[in-house]
């Protein structure tokens, strides 16, 4: 996968890859011909004591030196440029198949691991770009360039060569080995410290509330020390690489040292020539290095790219149909026909054999104990599932094979947990749609019994809205909400149980407003209080997942024991009176 990844993202900047070969390649070189050119000042010039012809190949050196590092910096350039688009890409196709997912998928990944994959994992997969088009392409050329070289200058000395470099890439093979576990690991637990950290935060009040904090700060640092455990052992296998290289490379220094010197005494070899033998030994083995570090980088690179796949090759349990309808014939209209749902893996289903219609501009109720399966059901009407039996029409048409962003512009959705997003009063309503003039959203806020309160926040509708709109109370999270898909000018605006946060007071004078002002919109209400839905044009009763029920309010408090039962549990034996 990691392979599949470097070549699909950088083959878009292959005019940068061309250019990191090319100056990797001139660079490389230069660094190869300098040991030469060094070798014949002390053989032919300090040797001699030809002082101009010091002078001249000192100034060829320099001018040698000077192009390999601009080559060098160009080089370096290119790969920066290519890695950073490929990390570019990856983090935008994982967005836009996240973005495609469906609950079941982002539930099965977590949102925490999400992150971690479009973030600390891409990165990783990036940097190992990054060292790829500026070391390893360059190490490579430096050892088999240096074996040549070193060649030239003396054959007599290339077996330590031939056990120094076997040697040094055995014992950092045998290093990598042990680390790949360990970097699958690490990037495990970083997972789960990203959650428990993720839902320390987002649930702090909760903690606090019932003085967990202890509790909490004893789960995240046990988390956090399996995490630093594993980065420990990872590091034990990196402090010895380094030291057990220069080993190698310091005893084939010695090797060559030795034996060269002695080479030199008997006069079989020049001592500008072992200098150089010494120079291109140590490129060898540099170079060998450099491969041995990033070969180091590629296990957790590779555990890392591994994971991004999972996320690009997973696809959605939303199926598209090939050619979508736009058109919607009955605009307005719901229907659900033998509908069920279970989720993969389920022993039983959430929904069975679900079947009402909503005509358009109706009002329609769903109510029911805790785990009914109300939410799933409103769910199916903006295919955040997709119904595994049975059919959901939206303006006469399956929505398996409506046009996706034509269904969604023809439903308002405000869901169990209002969120807001960080910027104002305006910005948030923009999201219902965008361009809305100020007279709209006002008008919104009005239906939504929210235009008191946003009048009292400084700035009226650029007031600031926090993340999460944890600035405002739950409430007025909900009213915005509400206004946020009225201004949207849906067809349907499924309501689910968006109105528990409000007084009753509130809820009245809101729910009037939604049935006065729009009268033309179908509307799906969930709600867990009777109050809530006693004036609607049907109720649909779930129980266990089944339709047990439908009917008006009078109607099934008077035949429907299920709903009889929540109405008494509510507002008391006789409020049917």
């Amino acid at each position: 996968m990691l392979w599949k990844l470097l070549v699909q993202y950088l083959r878009p900047s292959w005019p940068l890859v061309l250019g990191v070969l090319v100056f990797q390649l001139l660079q490389a070189l230069g660094a190869l011909y300098l040991p030469t050119l060094n070798a014949d000042i002390i053989n032919n010039g300090v040797a001699q004591g030809d002082v101009g012809y010091i002078w001249r190949v000192g100034a060829f050196m320099l001018l040698i030196a000077f192009l390999q590092v601009v080559s060098n910096i160009i080089a370096i350039w290119c790969g920066a440029r290519a890695s950073m688009n490929a990390g570019r890409l990856i983090r935008r196709d994982v967005y836009d198949r996240v973005a495609a997912f469906s609950e079941r998928e982002l539930s099965s990944f977590g949102a925490g691991s999400l992150i971690t994959r479009n973030t600390n994992d891409v990165q990783q997969v990036q940097m190992l770009s990054f060292m790829t088009c500026t070391m390893m392409v360059s190490a490579p050329m430096l050892a088999i360039g240096g074996v040549v070289m070193a060649l030239r200058q003396d054959i007599g000395l290339s077996w330590i060569i031939a056990i120094a470099a076997p040697v040094l890439l055995a014992f950092v093979a045998f290093i990598v080995v042990r680390m790949v576990p360990l970097f699958t690991k690490y990037q495990e637990r970083l997972d789960a410290l990203n959650r428990i950290l993720r839902e320390q935060l987002t649930g702090i009040r909760v903690v606090r509330a019932f003085v967990r904090e202890d509790i909490e700060r004893t789960r995240f640092r046990e988390a956090n020390e399996r995490i630093t455990d594993t980065g420990r052992r990872v590091g034990n296998l990196f402090v010895v690489v380094f030291p057990g290289a220069s080993i190698v490379v310091n005893l084939a220094v010695v090797a060559v040292v030795w034996f060269g010197g002695i080479q030199v005494d008997q006069g079989t070899v020049q001592i500008g020539s072992l200098f150089a033998y010494i120079a291109y030994v140590m490129q060898i083995l540099m170079g060998v290095i450099m491969v041995s570090f990033l070969t180091m980088m590629i296990p957790r690179a590779a555990v890392c790219a591994n994971r991004i796949g999972e996320v690009l090759d997973t696809d959605t349990s939303l199926e598209f149909a090939e050619q979508p309808r736009t058109d919607q014939p009955e605009p307005g209209r719901v229907e659900f026909d033998r509908v069920g749902f279970a989720y993969p893996g389920a022993d039983q289903p959430v929904l069975s054999d679900i079947t009402f219609r909503a005509e358009p501009g109706e009002t329609v109720a769903v109510i029911g104990s805790t785990g009914a399966g109300k939410s799933t059901l409103v769910n199916l009407v903006p295919r955040l599932f997709d119904a595994t039996e049975g059919e959901v029409r939206v303006g006469g048409v399956p929505v398996k094979d409506a046009d996706a962003d034509a269904l969604w512009d023809s439903i308002g959705l405000v869901p169990q947990r209002p969120f807001l997003f960080s910027g104002t009063v305006a910005s948030n309503l923009e999201f219902g749609r965008e361009g809305a003039t100020e007279e709209e959203m006002w008008r919104a806020l009005e239906i939504a019994q929210a235009a008191d309160f946003v009048r009292e926040m400084p700035g009226g509708l650029e007031a600031t809205i926090a993340q999460g709109g944890t600035n405002v109370s739950g409430g007025q999270r909900q009213r915005l909400s509400i206004a946020r898909a009225i201004i949207h000018d849906p067809k349907v605006l499924v309501f689910d149980d968006s109105f528990s946060a409000l007084d009753l007071t509130t809820d009245a004078r809101l729910r009037g407003a939604l049935w006065q002002e729009l009268r033309h919109v179908t509307k799906l209400v969930v709600a867990q209080r009777v109050s809530t839905i006693v004036d609607a044009d049907r109720i649909v009763v779930l129980e266990r997942g089944r339709v047990v029920g439908i009917g008006r309010h009078d109607e099934l408090v008077e035949g429907n024991d299920t709903y009889r039962e929540i109405v008494e549990s509510q507002l008391g034996a006789g409020a049917e009176a």
